[in-house]
């Protein structure tokens, strides 16, 4: 009886872990509507391939991020991102590239890439780093992790988390950060929540936040900076 418990406890194992090795790739797009008509098809996760003939040096490499991004904005800061859509080369890989500048007191707002997790290394500058954990259970908080970077500290951001980066100090600061995608994604929270193209409905938005209704209206008629 116990051999016969065992072999089926081994015959689950091996269903269970062949299952989970049988999942549908991560999307590299917000979504992909499917359709009959073959000529409209469009390629998922990845870019239609270039011959292999033709493939150069040019095709893997870029120029530019020397140059600091423009942080004359709202939010002080400015993301210089390489990836898929502008280096081509990436195609496949399963990595991207930013960099981001920051004006005294500026601030990368609290965001989350929906496909990629995040390193990020401070070459110049000091910031406050932090991201928040998903929902934890009824009636507890989301836990916050914080702290300061100095030049050559490197912090994490775990993929699909709420992050964000403020500079603290009284002059610039640089930052370069990798990604585990060539197409991350960036959702900005409060510019899709309260930017959003229609508007998001204020009795929503009244409910979710419990606030009056008055601060909702004077929230969505902002403007909502993209600094990416």
């Amino acid at each position: 009886m116990a051999r016969k418990l065992f072999v089926l406890t081994v015959a689950i194992l091996a269903v269970v872990f062949s299952i989970s090795h049988a999942y549908d790739p991560s999307p590299l797009q917000d979504f992909c509507v499917a359709v009959n008509d073959s000529m409209a098809a469009v390629f998922v996760n990845g870019k239609i391939c270039k011959d292999p003939n033709v493939v150069n040096a040019d095709d893997f490499f870029k120029s530019g991020l020397n140059i600091p991004g423009n942080t004359s904005n709202q939010v002080g800061s400015a993301v210089t991102a390489v990836n898929v859509i502008n280096l081509h080369g990436l195609n496949t890989l399963g990595i991207s590239l930013v960099r981001i500048d920051y004006a005294p007191y500026g601030l990368n707002p609290p965001h989350t890439h929906p496909r990629a997790a995040e390193v990020l290394v401070v070459l110049e500058g000091t910031l406050y780093v932090g991201f928040v954990l998903s929902n934890p259970g009824p009636n507890m908080k989301n836990k916050l992790f914080t702290k300061i970077l100095k030049p050559g500290d490197v912090f994490v951001f775990p993929i699909g988390l709420i992050h964000f980066q403020f500079n603290v100090g009284k002059t610039k600061a640089v930052a370069f950060a990798g990604l585990s995608s060539q197409n991350p994604g960036v959702i900005t929270i409060a510019n899709a929540i309260f930017g959003s193209d229609p508007p998001i409905n204020e009795d929503v938005l009244t409910k979710a936040f419990q606030v009056d209704k008055k601060v909702i209206d004077y929230l969505q008629s902002q403007f909502w900076w993209d600094n990416n």
